[in-house]
C-alpha cells in the first residue's frame, strides 16, 4: 500500500511540476513588457514562487530550470554554449524563497502567512535573480565577444529596481494564491 500511495504522490508531483513549467513558459512569452535596454517585466516568476512556497526549493528549481531552457528554446535563442546557464537565474530565486519557506514551515505559519517575512525574500529572490542574470550576462559577453561594460553593467541598477517592483507586484498576487492553495490541501505538509 504504500508504493502505490508514493507512486500517486510522484505521478502528482510531475503533473504540477508540469503544468507550473508550462505556465512560467506561458507568462514570460505571452504577458511580457519588454523595455529598453533588454529588461522584460512578466509574471512568469508567479509558478516558482508558489511551487517554492508550496512545495520547496527542489520542486520550485526544477520548474525553473525546465521552463527557462524551454525559454531559451521558444524565444528564438536555440542551444548556445551559454543556454545552461541562462537557465540558472531564474533557478536562484527558487531556492532564496524556497528555503526560506522551508524553514518557516518549520515553525507555526507558513511563508504566505508572514507577509513581511514573504515579501523580503520574495525581494531578495528578485535581487538574486538579477545579479545571476548580469553574471550570465557577463559570462555570455565574454565568450561570444561582445563585452563593454555599458553593455553588460550599464543597466544594471535599472534591471534590479524593475526586478523589485516586479516582485512587490507578484508576491502581492501570489500571497492569497498561496494562502488558499494550501487551505485547499495542495501544499507539502510539514514534517
Amino acid at each position: 500500500m504504500k508504493n502505490r500511495k508514493t507512486g500517486l504522490q510522484s505521478v502528482q508531483a510531475l503533473c504540477r511540476m508540469a503544468i507550473l513549467t508550462a505556465l512560467y513558459v506561458v507568462l514570460t512569452t505571452t504577458l511580457s513588457l519588454k523595455l529598453p535596454g533588454d529588461i522584460r517585466i512578466t509574471f512568469a516568476s508567479l509558478p516558482i514562487l508558489l511551487s517554492a512556497i508550496l512545495y520547496g526549493p527542489g520542486e520550485a528549481a526544477v520548474i525553473a530550470l525546465v521552463g527557462e531552457f524551454l525559454n531559451q528554446l521558444l524565444g528564438g535563442y536555440g542551444i548556445t554554449a551559454t543556454t545552461a546557464l541562462w537557465c540558472i537565474p531564474p533557478a536562484v530565486r527558487a531556492v532564496i524563497v524556497g528555503t526560506a519557506a522551508l524553514v518557516c514551515q518549520s515553525g507555526v505559519r507558513p511563508l504566505e502567512r508572514r507577509p513581511v517575512a514573504c515579501y523580503f525574500f520574495c525581494v531578495l529572490g528578485a535581487m538574486g535573480t538579477t545579479v545571476a542574470n548580469t553574471a550570465v550576462y557577463w559570462v555570455d559577453s565574454m565568450i561570444y565577444h561582445y563585452y563593454t561594460f555599458a553593455i553588460v553593467f550599464g543597466s544594471f541598477l535599472w534591471r534590479l529596481f524593475t526586478g523589485v517592483v516586479t516582485a512587490l507586484v507578484v508576491t502581492t498576487l501570489l500571497l492569497p494564491v498561496a494562502r488558499f492553495l494550501r487551505k485547499q490541501g495542495y501544499a507539502r505538509e510539514a514534517g
